[in-house]
């Protein structure tokens, strides 16, 4: 983990170590926001992983989605059939 984003980190543990135990489980995404926010800083630094953790809990809404969401690049199979395809609707050439 780049020295950014173990900075960026800390927060999201000290939520996970005093508060979600009071707050209780209520994520609508497997794996948990503050879970996917520290794999997103380990698997991409701390820009890129603070980008995707900041979309992923602009989503934690009633009005977003639901359900499982790796962060990018875990989960090679769900990558391919589901990020890769957004991707070809939109392309011309596909």
């Amino acid at each position: 983990m780049s020295p950014l984003a173990h900075i960026l980190s800390l927060p999201v543990q000290a939520y996970r170590l005093l508060l979600s135990p009071w707050i209780g489980h209520g994520c609508r995404f497997q794996p948990t926001c503050s879970a996917y926010t520290l794999e997103a800083l380990e698997r991409h630094g701390g820009l890129r992983g603070s980008a995707l953790a900041l979309r992923r809990i602009a989503r934690c809404n009633p009005w977003g989605g639901h359900g499982y969401d790796p962060v990018p690049g875990a989960d090679p199979q769900f990558d391919a059939t589901h990020r890769c395809d957004a991707h070809r609707k939109d392309d011309p050439d596909a």
